[in-house]
């Protein structure tokens, strides 16, 4: 091969390298971007949600955990399918959706406010409820679904979560519950048998989210402690 020809392939394999190197920055230049618009706008959801919260009856309160200090606060609106859990009428609004609590999970510093229900653009912009069986901190299973983001949004970082960790569900009536891990396993995207499923009269919630490949999905259930 002469000189000139080798020359040539070295310019357009150093030419496609520096297109790829480009193409990589710019999504990662948008993940970044992504989770900040994220992080900002449910930041003021759950500013909105704590204010609401402000408004109802210490009376009206069942119970109050303490949490864990959580360093971020990513968050989003919630309600859930069965309707609200309380009789706050305050109702707090993200992106058109009914919020009915919020989600926090110190181990992976996350917090997010709970929509009312699942859609493709409510879980662009938060977590919401899948199903629900009596009500968010009811007895009964409740679902919570939300995407794994590669930047670490929503449920992006629940592969990371243990068995023993804990998760504190905050109602629309300031009902704080803690709720601790006790099995996380893979499935099916067809696999439905944790969202109906028996709790024996006891407090459950259920975390579902894809898994990395997106080919199965991660399920995580916890039970009031």
């Amino acid at each position: 091969m002469s000189e000139g020809k080798y020359g040539k392939i070295l310019t357009i394999i150093l030419g496609i390298v520096v297109i790829a190197v480009l193409i990589l920055l710019g999504f990662l230049g948008y993940d970044v971007y992504r989770k900040k618009t994220i992080d900002k706008d449910t930041s003021k959801a759950l500013d909105d949600f704590d204010t609401a919260l402000n408004s109802v009856a210490r009376n009206d309160i069942v119970k109050n955990v303490e949490i864990p200090e959580i360093d971020t606060k990513p968050t989003e609106n919630t309600t859930t399918t069965g309707g609200s859990s309380s009789g706050n009428t305050n109702k707090v609004q993200h992106n058109g959706y009914n919020v009915e609590g919020k989600i926090q999970i110190p181990a992976i510093n996350l917090q997010y406010p709970i929509l009312e229900k699942v859609t493709p653009s409510s879980i662009e912009t938060a977590v919401a409820i899948l199903y629900s069986e009596n009500g968010l901190n009811q007895p009964g299973n409740t679902v919570i679904s939300g995407h794994n983001y590669r930047n670490g949004s929503f449920f992006g970082n629940n592969d990371k979560l243990k068995l023993g960790d804990k998760v504190y569900i905050t109602d629309n009536s300031g009902t704080k519950l803690k709720y601790n891990i006790y099995n996380i396993y893979e499935t099916s995207p067809d696999d439905g048998d944790f969202i109906m499923r028996e709790t024996n009269g006891k407090r459950e919630i259920s975390l579902q989210t894809c898994t990395d490949n997106s080919k199965g999905r991660l399920i995580i259930w916890a039970v009031e402690e």
